[in-house]
């Protein structure tokens, strides 16, 4: 009784999405599957951030750190806040830059900005290679969700299996549909993931503290964060933080957001809705978890704090819960492969004058990167803790994107030298002290190895700033680009000659 009900909660949850989809418009050319024409209000805007930042895997990872560690678990919360800071301040010269000259990618604009191809392969590169551990993981990450959902029937390994081929099934929409199809199937997932998700944790809470399991019945150790002394260090609380903030816009998914916008104004909007709306939810997620970690269950497996709690309140309550957890994890994982396979067509391989083949180049993209990630997921079921661990090495690589990509719009001054040299030598450093030093850097007084290939990249590209300066042809080519920003309408002239150039 209890898999029917599972079942028909699923049923129900999949029935809505498929019809959603059908309804919406096929893309009839590159821009509208890569970016959707760039047509879609704040409303839209909102909820496709939400399904794309918060995904599955933050009620398994972040809620399992609440419930084990306690209030450290929080520290995706400032982060995610100054995500959206972020989001506000980059509005205006990313929506120009991109509108104008036609971006589509994040290595795009980095590729403009410093009128390089190398810098645009890197960045393109660095994306990719960074964000597929990301999505193999998130794929493996349903088996959680369909072990509950199948109530004992199904093995862990079965489970996982069939979650890989449920989100293989998924991705038919993704590869027909492109962009449009994503942020479409992000609002209807984003009111069950967040909408319906945060009613249930909320109520999962008040259940909780009815029953006994209130702040007081958790040990002191839950209240501490690491400080001076601490066996982390000093710095590894900032250095969280700091490294969420300024990795948020690198990810090739989030950014590609800022693109699909209509307006400036629709991008500022959207960064002031999302803020209360992801504060609550984050908040009362992690308050959640926290309260699940005096359990004896949890305590056991706290990664499925958020499942076990849902099951005290019978199948019905655990089937919706499965089926938030589901709802995050789609978002997330289609806007990954979407984006991926528009970034290796347009910046890995040759280009295409076709506007047709580009859009089947970008489709061919996408559904060979859905093949080979199901693939992987299925290959590594048995060795899902060194895939983690090289999630972890690649999120801390990704944050070397950050001083190209925001000093770039930010400061005229920078060079793709800098851009480059920056990039190649903070990934290595913090890939190799990620390797040596999994948690934080002792030495360095708790940072963690992503923060201090930060300060190594951001050296080597102040370096080249100022010890090579600009010739003439290129600081004229800059002064076009940053007075775009200030203009809604400016001739292309040498930007738009040298983006073609790069791109050729």
């Amino acid at each position: 009784m209890n898999v029917l009900v599972g079942g028909g909660v699923l049923a129900v949850f999949v029935a809505g999405l498929a019809a959603v989809l059908e309804r919406s418009r096929r893309a009839a050319d590159l821009d509208e599957y890569t970016l959707a024409s760039r047509s879609f209000g704040a409303w839209y805007q909102t909820m496709s951030f939400l399904n794309t930042w918060i995904p599955g895997t933050v009620f398994i990872t972040f809620a399992g750190m609440a419930a084990s560690a306690g209030v450290i678990g929080f520290y995706w919360v400032p982060y995610s806040l100054l995500t959206l800071v972020l989001m506000y301040l980059m509005a205006h010269t990313v929506h120009a830059w991109g509108k104008r000259w036609e971006l589509r990618t994040q290595a795009d604009l980095l590729g403009m900005r410093y009128g390089s191809a190398a810098v645009r392969v890197v960045a393109a590169l660095i994306g990719v290679v960074a964000s597929f551990p990301w999505i193999v993981l998130g794929m493996q990450s349903l088996g959680l969700v369909f072990s509950y959902l199948s109530f004992g029937h199904l093995s862990p390994r079965q489970a996982v299996v069939i979650g890989i081929v449920f989100l293989l099934l998924r991705q038919a929409w993704t590869v027909r549909m492109g962009m449009r199809g994503i942020v479409v199937s992000d609002v209807y997932q984003g009111i069950f993931a967040y909408g319906l998700g945060g009613v249930l944790v909320c109520g999962l809470i008040v259940s909780l503290i009815r029953g006994g399991h209130g702040l007081d019945a958790l040990p002191s150790s839950h209240f501490l964060l690491p400080g001076p002394g601490s066996p982390e260090g000093a710095l590894y609380l900032m250095s969280l933080i700091l490294t969420g903030a300024l990795g948020s816009w690198c990810w090739p998914d989030m950014f590609v957001r800022l693109f699909t916008a209509r307006s400036v104004q629709v991008i500022k909007k959207s960064a002031v809705q999302a803020t209360p709306w992801l504060l609550a939810f984050a908040v009362a997620l992690s308050l959640l978890a926290m309260l699940g970690g005096s359990l004896p269950a949890v305590a056991q497996a706290p990664a499925e704090v958020f499942f076990l709690i849902a099951s005290r309140g019978g199948p019905f309550v655990l089937a919706l819960a499965c089926v938030v957890v589901l709802a995050a994890t789609m978002g997330n994982v289609d806007s990954n492969f979407q984006a991926l396979g528009v970034q290796v067509s347009q910046n890995l391989l040759p280009g295409h004058r076709d506007p047709s083949a580009q859009v089947r180049a970008a489709k061919a993209c996408v559904l060979v990167l859905t093949l080979l990630a199901s693939a992987t997921a299925a290959l590594t079921l048995d060795t899902t803790t060194g895939l983690a661990s090289l999630a972890i090495v690649s999120y801390q690589g990704i944050c070397q994107l950050a001083p190209a990509l925001y000093l770039g719009m930010a400061w005229r001054r920078g060079n793709a030298a800098g851009a480059l040299g920056g990039m190649v030598a903070g990934f290595g450093t913090a890939a190799a002290l990620q390797l040596a030093y999994p948690t934080s850097v002792p030495w360095l007084a708790g940072l963690t190895s992503g923060v201090a290939g930060l300060v190594v990249n951001t050296m080597v590209y102040l370096l080249a700033a100022f010890l090579l300066p600009h010739r003439d042809e290129e600081a004229a080519r800059l002064r076009t680009l940053f007075a775009a920003r200030a203009a809604k309408s400016q001739p292309a002239g040498l930007v738009g000659a040298a983006l073609e150039t790069d791109r050729s």
